[in-house]
Parts: C-alpha cells; sequence; structure tokens
C-alpha cells in the first residue's frame, strides 16, 4: 500500500496548484493537482508534506491543518492513502518545479481546470473552512470515478 501527501497552499482565495506536465509516463499528466508525493521510509505525513512542498515548491510551510485522508482504489494502480493537507503559512521564494507548471488559481476557477473527478470533491471538503476532519474513498476504473464514500457514506457520482 502506498501512501502518499498532498497539500493545497492558499492565499486570497487561491490554492497554489501544479499541472503535471513535465514528467514521462505520469498517471496524473496533464492534470491539476495540489503539491505532495510519496512518504519515505520513516517518514511521517506531516514530515511528507513539508519536505514535498519544499522540494516542489521551494516554500518552507510554517502552519497547516491535516485536513482528510482519501483511500485510492484501482483496478490499475495499487491500493494508496493520500493525507491532505491545507497551509496557510509559509516563508521562502517559490521555484520552478521539475513535475509541472505552477500556477495560483483563483478558487471560484478550481472547477474550470482538469481535475480528477475524486478530486472535485475533496476540495469541495477543503474550500468548506469549518468543515472537520473527513476520510474519503475514491474507486476508479481506470480513469473513471465509480464509486465514492464520505465518512463511510455512499456519495452519488
Amino acid at each position: 500500500m502506498k501512501q502518499t501527501t498532498l497539500c493545497y497552499l492558499e492565499r486570497d482565495g487561491q490554492y497554489l496548484m501544479l499541472h503535471r506536465v513535465k514528467k514521462q509516463n505520469d498517471a496524473s499528466h496533464d492534470k491539476w493537482i495540489g503539491v505532495g508525493g510519496k512518504c519515505e521510509a520513516d517518514e511521517s505525513p506531516d514530515e511528507c508534506m513539508l519536505r514535498e512542498v519544499k522540494e516542489e515548491t521551494g516554500l518552507h510551510v510554517q502552519s497547516w491543518r491535516y485536513r482528510g485522508i482519501v483511500t485510492f482504489i484501482s483496478d490499475i494502480w495499487p491500493c494508496e492513502y493520500m493525507h491532505l493537507f491545507t497551509a496557510s503559512d509559509w516563508s521562502g521564494e517559490e521555484c520552478l518545479c521539475d513535475e509541472g507548471d505552477l500556477a495560483w488559481v483563483d478558487k471560484s476557477r478550481l472547477f474550470d481546470l482538469n481535475l480528477w473527478e475524486g478530486d472535485k470533491i475533496f476540495l469541495r471538503l477543503l474550500m468548506d473552512s469549518d468543515r472537520p476532519f473527513f476520510s474519503l474513498k475514491l474507486v476508479y476504473r481506470g480513469d473513471d470515478l465509480v464509486a465514492a464514500k464520505l465518512d463511510g457514506s455512499p456519495l452519488a457520482i
């Protein structure tokens, strides 16, 4: 089972988004996502998130919220637990990313981007700042989202 992190840095009604266009054989090629990646051995989710944000953006996160866990089930990829964060305080200078192009995107325009269907579900949950920690299960067949559960209850897709 794979453990990953994803962080959405937020400022002035925007999220920092990564347009995945630079890596070969990327399952998320041409998709827009937050920044993050795979947990290394002996690394906690927050340690992974801090490292990945620094590697991909050049920014050092100083304040964050652990918002939820997303379980991905797929017929072509191994099971994945993704730890989801938002961050509102960081230092440093934004740098170029070797995995894609970084862009600040108004939250009102997020759903105009090429997003995974499941990402649209958790982005709505993240935009609700009062939303407590959540558990989201997403089931994919190929690139198609076929089922979802939020805190154990089925969601209409």
